[in-house]
């Protein structure tokens, strides 16, 4: 069993940056790969970026790569997603995930586990 919890969202300027977090609790946290993922009002819930467990590759979606970038702490057993020239069309609640999968982070039937969500607005 894991539980996450994100922080880090707001209200931003386009252009600006926020840093997201997710804490997650369980001693297997290193096992797991870690998905971020945003849902806009009205659309479905997309794929933004994950890390593996065991290499720490690192994916995005082509909307946002160049622009943010995905770590993780397994020490502190977190993951950040750090958005850099942020658009209005990033708005959405953003949401971390855990997964057990070792392919296809990008669906979100590969993760078992998910936060409450936090929510992003960008301004223009």
């Amino acid at each position: 069993q894991v539980q996450l919890v994100e922080s880090g969202g707001g209200l931003v300027q386009a252009g600006g940056s926020l840093r997201l977090s997710c804490a997650a609790s369980g001693r297997t946290f290193s096992t797991y790969a870690m998905g971020w993922f945003r849902q806009a009002p009205g659309k479905e819930r997309e794929f933004v970026s994950s890390t593996g467990w065991r290499f720490g590759s690192t994916y995005y979606a082509d909307s946002v790569k160049g622009r943010f970038t995905i770590s993780r702490d397994n020490a502190k057993t977190t993951v950040y997603l750090q958005m850099n020239s942020l658009k209005p069309e990033d708005t959405a609640v953003y949401y971390c995930a855990a997964s057990s999968y070792t392919s296809s982070w990008d669906r979100p039937a590969s993760y078992a586990y998910w936060g409450q969500g936090t929510q992003v607005t960008v301004s223009s």
